[in-house]
């Protein structure tokens, strides 16, 4: 089953369509639009300027033919127009003799123009002269200037009335016909030149797009190697050697395969926690039950009918219930314990006040013990912590402590504070620990003598159970214990400085 679910995984994986394409194809897809844009405009921007300059050769062709032209008064006819517009140099030795005199005719440089074409008429629109064969025909009405359509070449047409210079008489009309070859040549060679450095430049970006992809995104290949490396263990293979290479970009990518070794790291000691849980659960389940069978199975055998036996058997199963009830308690509490910070989180105790409530408690329930407080604060401490879990781990601290005092029946409690920190510490003179049970004595279930312990009560979950409320807020829970002299745990915990304090009340208030 679980083979098929991989297969299934595996071909869904094969058809999708991958971040590194995605990445390459909206690269090429934005220096395209980019690039259409640049190209669009530039392209605009050459061809207006060029037929704005093939408009104005067709204006001074106009310009210089009228003026040739409206030296007279009568209307133009051909014999009149034909020698005003014919050039003067026909032979071969004439044109080398006056190549300045030509090059300087504003009429023969406008005449002469390949794709310039003059045509003169007379009032009633019959045609009197033609530079060359004209491509479109001669109107009197219509728009003065316009671009026309001829066959597959674009002609710019101008139309002007001739009048002459001295009383304005119409003496008859010119048109100039432009066609646009070059225009448009260098309008097409423009757009393939466009084209070709578009299509380029979306290749190359897609391409240089797929490779920094690559090279980006391969903290990604290595998180999905790790995850399928985690999927392709079988049920009951060790996986918590599995985990991210080391990245070294220091970049987000590799910021998020360290996140993602940081989760698996936890979801490993969460799975040791479980699996040790229920292990000491077990145990420590296993013995009352066995006790409370043996004694009901003796009670069932004989021992019904005699009632020193009945009392001691129920006593004794009510003993171990107890026990377990006990246990199951202080499992709840432990389970809460590892959530206090989102429960919890926004809590504020004054620290001093807590502790000398505590130490009085303890005086007055102890009254064989002598209680010694050693108070450096002497005002009002405030640390971000909820007031039953500081009463709950003090408790836990001083009962441990009067458990495992011997002759010297005597507790020290001291409360300071520093910068940061509020500093508590309970002190006792018994029996202490030795520095090979003191790195577990926070362990779930550990007792450093079972058998004493058990005769006190103890589940060997108290200290775990404080370890975890002080962690959630952020503080830290240590000991220092030599053997047979006594033990110090010290507890540190953030102080809440005085304007946050001051503002969250403030908000408070508001919101009252």
């Amino acid at each position: 089953m679980k083979s098929k679910v991989k297969k299934a995984q595996n071909k869904k994986h094969a058809y999708r369509f991958s971040l590194k394409m995605k990445w390459s194809i909206g690269t090429g897809i934005g220096v395209l639009l980019i690039f259409a844009v640049f190209a669009a405009l530039l392209y605009q921007s050459f061809s207006n300027i060029l037929l704005k300059q093939e408009k104005q050769y067709v204006t001074d062709a106009v310009s210089v033919v009228s003026g040739r032209l409206s030296r007279r008064d009568d209307e133009l006819t051909r014999s009149m127009v034909k020698p005003l517009l014919s050039s003067n140099f026909n032979s071969v030795e004439d044109r080398e003799e006056n190549s300045s005199s030509l090059y300087s005719d504003s009429l023969f440089v406008t005449l002469s123009r390949k794709n310039i074409g003059v045509s003169v008429y007379n009032l009633s629109g019959k045609m009197l002269f033609a530079s060359r064969r004209v491509p479109v025909k001669f109107t009197r009405a219509g728009s003065s200037e316009k671009i026309q359509k001829v066959g597959e070449t674009n002609v710019f047409v101008q139309r002007s009335a001739i009048y002459s210079k001295d009383n304005h008489k119409l003496r008859g009309y010119i048109q100039v016909t432009n066609r646009l070859v070059e225009y448009d040549a260098a309008r097409n060679k423009l757009l393939l030149i466009f084209l070709v450095f578009g299509l380029t430049a979306v290749l190359a970006s897609s391409l240089l797009g797929y490779v920094l992809s690559l090279w980006l995104l391969r903290p990604i290949g290595d998180i999905n190697k790790t995850i399928d490396k985690i999927n392709e263990a079988e049920d009951g293979d060790p996986v918590a050697n599995i985990r991210v290479p080391a990245l070294r970009y220091n970049d987000e990518l590799s910021n998020l395969g360290n996140l993602f070794n940081n989760m698996l790291d936890q979801m490993q000691r969460y799975i040791e926690q479980q699996q040790q849980f229920v292990e000491d659960v077990s145990h420590e389940l296993r013995t009352p039950v066995a006790i409370i069978q043996g004694h009901l199975e003796l009670l069932n055998r004989w021992g019904k009918d005699d009632p020193e036996v009945l009392s001691e058997s129920i006593s004794a199963s009510l003993q171990e219930i107890n026990r377990m009830k006990s246990l199951v308690q202080e499992m709840l509490d432990l389970s809460r314990a590892e959530q206090v910070e989102i429960h919890f989180g926004k809590e504020i105790t004054d620290a001093r006040e807590v502790v000398l409530q505590v130490f009085n408690n303890f005086k007055m329930i102890k009254p064989d013990f002598a209680f010694v407080l050693d108070d450096d604060l002497n005002e009002s401490t405030a640390v971000r912590m909820y007031r039953n879990h500081l009463e709950q781990v003090l408790i836990i601290l001083l009962d441990n402590a009067v458990k495992y005092s011997t002759k010297r029946e005597e507790i020290h409690l001291s409360v300071a504070k520093n910068a940061r920190y509020v500093d508590i510490a309970v002190q006792d003179f018994g029996e202490g620990i030795s520095q090979e049970n003191i790195k577990r004595v926070f362990n779930r279930f550990y007792r450093v003598d079972k058998a004493r312990s058990r005769d006190k009560g103890g589940n060997g979950l108290g200290l775990s159970i404080a370890q975890r409320l002080i962690e959630g807020y952020h503080g830290k829970l240590t000991v220092e214990s030599v053997l047979g002299q006594g033990s110090v745990f010290r507890i540190s915990l953030p102080i809440v400085q005085k304007s946050n304090d001051s503002d969250e009340k403030a908000k408070e208030n508001e919101v009252r």
